[in-house]
């Protein structure tokens, strides 16, 4: 029964199966439970994070997929991915659990779609390729277009000399109504920017988000207390994260 029911439903927590257990006559404790589940071969971790993807979502992204498969590694090299990112000053955003086998991290049934909405007390814009990181630059207001061209004007081409990019480099952002707008599309044409076609409500698929997350944890373990102190660790732990 307790296998059949976390199968069913993997964030059934343990209290829930005792509950149910007793109700059915037996008593059981939680690290019972535990131990039938670890044996087999189901463990307790946080569920992932994932994007809500609509079927046109998820076929944009498996065209995408295939259009690169074939890419050698030396194309990736050469892209700069960027990205906007919100930092709360205290606590972290809840997590829930689930009971999964191992490598179902990404399974359906184990995961929180997301959306890319939520708080925040700063917002960052950043961009790195393999090279190591670009510039990051904190926007202190509500960011339109002009504010997003002011930033890839400012910052995208130093940040392209610094890493030391080949010829023909490919800048990446993802289809925020900023970055699509006929402004916006218009002013990279200008300044001959080559930009990687990107599939909807896909954020997952840029690996600057596993750098966002190296940069949270770097800045909890530093606890700011205050909105400049939160800017001014951002920026310290950015550029001590190695290139590697």
């Amino acid at each position: 029964m307790i296998t059949r029911t976390v199968s069913k439903n993997p964030r059934t927590t343990r209290g829930d199966l005792v509950n149910d257990l007793q109700r059915a006559g037996t008593k059981v404790t939680k690290a019972t439970i535990s131990n039938t589940l670890r044996r087999q071969g189901l463990k307790s971790c946080s569920a992932r994070r994932v994007p809500l993807l609509k079927p046109v979502h998820v076929q944009a992204r498996l065209k995408f997929a295939r259009e690169h498969l074939d890419d050698p590694e030396e194309d990736w090299e050469n892209v700069i991915w960027s990205d906007e990112t919100k930092i709360e000053l205290f606590g972290k955003n809840s997590t829930r659990r689930v009971w999964r086998r191992k490598n179902a991290e990404l399974h359906p049934k184990n995961t929180i779609p997301t959306v890319k909405h939520g708080g925040g007390n700063i917002m960052l814009w950043g961009c790195f390729s393999a090279k190591g990181q670009g510039r990051l630059i904190c926007v202190k207001e509500r960011m339109n277009g002009a504010m997003y061209r002011e930033i890839l004007s400012d910052n995208l081409l130093p940040s392209a000399r610094a890493l030391k990019m080949k010829r023909g480099w490919v800048f990446q952002h993802d289809n925020d109504p900023k970055h699509t707008a006929r402004a916006m599309k218009e002013w990279l044409r200008k300044k001959h920017f080559k930009v990687l076609k990107w599939p909807s409500q896909s954020p997952d698929l840029n690996p600057i988000e596993n750098l966002w997350r190296e940069l949270k944890v770097c800045v909890a373990q530093r606890q700011p207390q205050n909105i400049t102190a939160l800017e001014e660790i951002c920026m310290e732990e950015w550029a001590k994260i190695p290139a590697t």
